[in-house]
């Protein structure tokens, strides 16, 4: 199996995952077929309350992403540096995210969920970077146009089976009306 293909049906299987979860917890959640620019699923409540949710799903211990999703950066062409211009402005902060980390095939091993706020990733995944960018001096070692930016487990463990979220994006929605 290709890795394109098998990164795919990753994804498939953490947005069915996560929907049954959800299920299970009273909620109504389903996925789209195809790539809903944002969010990957719509969670609703018996109020007909919905939320749009993002999934991300790894079969090891980190995801990854860009770094010019969450900060601005400049590339500096003649001193092959990059300049870090603070966090970006994203869109939708509140939007849920749901990162999972599936157990390997045949393992005893329970997949993982941990559920967060885009704005929650911004601050992880900026403050990787920045840290990682630090102790190259802000000059990447293989390729200084590279924006590779991972984020793993061991940074999302405070926000593990926070399924609670859900319930209270929901309450602040239908206390909107």
């Amino acid at each position: 199996m290709s890795k394109g293909l098998s990164n795919k049906l990753a994804g498939q299987v953490g947005e069915f995952l996560v929907c049954a979860e959800l299920g299970r917890r009273g909620l109504i959640a389903t996925p789209f077929s195809g790539n809903v620019p944002e969010y990957d699923l719509i969670v609703a409540d018996e109020s007909l309350k919905t939320l749009p949710v993002q999934v991300k799903t790894s079969r090891c211990h980190s995801w990854p992403t860009r770094a010019d999703h969450w900060i601005n950066v400049t590339l500096i062409e003649k001193k092959k540096k990059q300049i870090d211009n603070g966090n970006r402005e994203i869109s939708h902060p509140e939007l849920i995210y749901v990162c999972v980390a599936l157990a390997p095939s045949g393992s005893d091993a329970q997949d993982r969920y941990f559920i967060l706020l885009k704005k929650d990733l911004q601050l992880i995944c900026a403050t990787n970077y920045r840290a990682w960018m630090q102790k190259h001096n802000w000059s990447r070692p293989k390729n200084f146009r590279s924006l590779d930016n991972r984020y793993c487990i061991s940074n999302l463990e405070d926000f593990e089976d926070n399924w609670g979220l859900f319930e209270k994006q929901l309450a602040a929605a239908n206390n909107k009306d």
